[in-house]
């Protein structure tokens, strides 16, 4: 995708072997990257980089990925991919939890590492001639072109993911949006009937959009289909 040549990526991983591997391919697919293996250092390598993406290891020494995340996500914006030989639910929840976009289990085919870096750019990055989106409903406001949210004159600090979720929900207002059509167009993959990467980051939208988590009446769940954006909820 050429659009995406010399997008900047910061490869968190301390397994040297691996992260060499990685980062060769990374670079022959037109990526500049960049490898930390230190936890500890990741945050002040990431605001000196600026990266556009992270791929970040959960086991590090010094800080583990967990820890990073925290670090990171109350300012940086772009998307953090984990790639981790960590299988357990619980490790994907909390990961997700804490600000990661997608979580990628060890090993990967390198191609579909690509494809699935390359989805969460898609999501992030919007080409210099798209025109300047907004969505108002009530006193919510989306803008597209600077991916914000403001509720009551407020901003809404949202990660990429949570922003592209919200949109997606709000272009379709008064509609269901079936949880598999989520999964294909802002995760970039087919819905397993397992992922619980949509539920978690619903659960985030309602929490910091003054929604009730019991009973939701501004984001609902449609059981066995997906979520409907309540257009006069706000």
């Amino acid at each position: 995708m050429e659009y995406f040549l010399m997008a900047k990526i910061l490869l968190v991983e301390d397994d040297t072997r691996l992260a060499s591997l990685v980062q060769s391919f990374l670079t022959q697919h037109g990526f500049s990257v960049q490898l930390q293996t230190q936890g500890d250092a990741v945050a002040e390598h990431c605001r000196q980089f600026q990266p556009d993406l992270v791929v970040l290891d959960l086991m590090l020494p010094g800080l583990d990925g967990f820890g990073v995340c925290r670090q990171l996500r109350p300012w940086y914006k772009g998307p953090i991919l984990i790639l981790t030989a960590k299988q357990s639910d619980i490790d994907q929840v909390l990961g997700l939890e804490l600000g990661a976009d997608d979580y990628v289990i060890k090993p990967v085919e390198p191609r579909v590492l690509v494809a699935r870096i390359n989805a969460l750019l898609r999501r992030t990055q919007t080409p210099a001639r798209a025109e300047q989106q907004e969505l108002q409903f009530g006193a919510l406001t989306l803008k597209q072109r600077a991916r914000e949210a403001w509720y009551n004159q407020q901003r809404v600090e949202l990660t990429s993911y949570e922003f592209d979720l919200l949109w997606m929900l709000a272009r379709h207002a008064g509609q269901t949006v079936k949880r598999e059509a989520i999964h294909q167009q802002i995760i970039g993959r087919e819905y397993d009937g397992l992922d619980r990467t949509v539920d978690v980051r619903i659960s985030h939208l309602r929490r910091k959009l003054g929604d009730n988590a019991e009973t939701p009446f501004r984001i609902k769940t449609v059981w066995g289909k997906g979520y409907l954006f309540v257009a006069d909820a706000w």
